[in-house]
């Protein structure tokens, strides 16, 4: 055996650990793109706790409180997929910088308002933000890391502070709201957008682009109003429950437009989603994994919130920093998820994470009204919350495995998606559910609710493992319509 022969699965082990480093230049960029996308999730829930402060002060009728947060909702999920192909069309660094300056445009708008539809455009803007820059963000990594550990680290840290975000904004909402103003939830976007508009430009790379095909303005009309209509619906459900012809209507619409939009894109010359990129079944099971999971657990979180205030009787700001204990167990899943789909694979990280996760939702089901249930429940969301992020990681590694370097803000773009409509189906489903069958008491309903939430993440891994087909290599993109 030859030197070279006895010295290769060194260098092989050392071009691995090399692979799996960050550069000078790689640790900043980052830096900058995971603020950007923490400060955005973030921003889904940091006004949660301040709604009835700001109704008071603003002059919202209680009925349209809800505006607040649907406003950026609906634009938030509604535009994310057009935002991710104009991010490949026209530069992703591009809309992530007008994305932010819309961010901070809009956030320095709604901490001054006077006035409801001051605000609730300034809401608007922030979602339309929203859309743009987190799949441009997200492209930007998947095209800055070659596919392998570096990558998969990068998606890990993204994944742990973005679902840390979403947590963390209802515990920050409370704290400003209380000690300062519900105000302050908007001048901080102001202050993290002037910090990446100054850095952004001179960090961030992305690849020449080739070629630059047209838009497909027909396509994107229709996805978007698609979108658009089935989170309203979904919305709707959640405040006016799931029997309302408001509820039922835009889905349906919702439904039929799906329909339309595959049937422009198989006649398109250049569509927006190209179909043999939604036939490749680690795209479409691996967005069906990101979905569920983000569906599944951020409802639990909104069911658990009730437990804690209206069962056991804690304030919200309590209740808020005693899930702090989650966002702790999402950002430790992040960190390990790279590792674990390093050595084993995205399928398998899906398919662990959301049994381990079911298994940790099981004994919530049996909650009850005395408050030495905290600790467990605690114990509980802390192992779900890690569980979580290894499936949501995983699924983000697979749904972004074997794609196109041009097309990777329209794969990003349907993992965004994904995860916001999952938020957004998720919590009406099971506040339907809870709310349901609570009749005189609400405990009764929420161990119903717990129940079948741990059912539907059982079921998910289930047919991630019967369905989800990997690419079969790690390094080039797979050939049109091929897993």
């Amino acid at each position: 055996m030859s030197r070279t022969q006895i010295a290769s699965p060194s260098r092989t082990v050392a071009n691995s650990i090399e692979s799996e480093r960050f550069t000078a230049a790689q640790k900043v960029a980052m830096a900058v793109l995971l603020t950007a996308n923490f400060t955005l999730a973030v921003d889904f829930s940091i006004l949660n706790v301040a709604l009835p402060h700001i109704g008071d002060e603003l002059g919202f009728a209680t009925s349209a409180l809800q505006w607040i947060v649907t406003a950026f909702t609906l634009t938030a999920a509604g535009f994310t997929l057009f935002f991710g192909r104009v991010a490949d069309l026209f530069g992703r660094k591009r809309l992530f910088l007008i994305g932010i300056v819309l961010l901070g445009i809009s956030s320095l708008a709604g901490g001054l308002a006077a006035e409801p539809g001051v605000l609730i455009a300034a809401r608007v803007g922030q979602g339309i933000a929203t859309a743009m820059v987190t799949p441009a963000a997200l492209s930007l990594m998947t095209t800055m890391f070659p596919e392998g550990p570096a990558r998969s680290r990068a998606l890990g840290l993204n994944g742990a502070l973005m679902a840390a975000g979403f947590t963390a904004g209802a515990v920050l909402g409370g704290l400003l709201t209380g000690a300062v103003s519900w105000r302050w939830a908007f001048f901080i976007n102001v202050i993290v957008a002037a910090v990446v508009i100054v850095v952004a430009p001179f960090v961030l790379r992305e690849p020449i682009r080739g070629a630059r095909p047209k838009l497909d303005v027909p396509g994107a009309i229709t996805i978007t109003v698609a979108l658009v209509a089935l989170v309203f619906g979904i919305d709707n459900a959640g405040h006016h429950g799931w029997a309302q012809a408001a509820t039922w209507g835009p889905i349906l619409a919702s439904f039929a437009l799906f329909g339309i939009f595959f049937m422009i894109e198989s006649w398109a010359s250049e569509p927006l989603v190209a179909p043999s990129l939604l036939k490749r079944r680690s795209i479409a099971w691996g967005n069906t994994a990101g979905l569920l999971a983000f569906g599944t657990f951020t409802s639990l979180v909104f069911l658990l919130t009730l437990y804690l205030q209206q069962v056991l009787g804690y304030s919200a700001i309590a209740a808020g920093l005693a899930l702090g204990v989650l966002g702790i167990g999402t950002v430790l899943g992040g960190l390990i998820a790279p590792k674990i789909i390093e050595r084993t694979s995205a399928k398998t990280a899906i398919v662990a994470g959301l049994v381990t996760q079911a298994l940790a939702t099981v004994p919530l089901a049996f909650i009850g009204e005395t408050r030495a249930w905290l600790v467990p429940v605690l114990a509980l969301t802390f192992v779900g919350g890690v569980a979580n992020l290894v499936a949501i990681v995983g699924y983000v590694v697979a749904s972004t495995a074997g794609v196109p370097a041009e097309q990777q803000g329209l794969a990003t773009g349907l993992v965004t998606m994904s995860q916001q409509v999952g938020i957004a189906l998720g919590t009406p489903v099971m506040s339907a559910l809870a709310t349901g069958l609570a009749a005189a008491m609400l405990l009764p309903g929420l161990q119903f609710a717990i129940a079948v939430n741990a059912v539907i993440a059982f079921a998910a891994a289930i047919l991630i493992a019967a369905f989800l087909v990997l690419p079969n290599s790690r390094t080039a993109p797979l050939p049109e319509g091929k897993d």
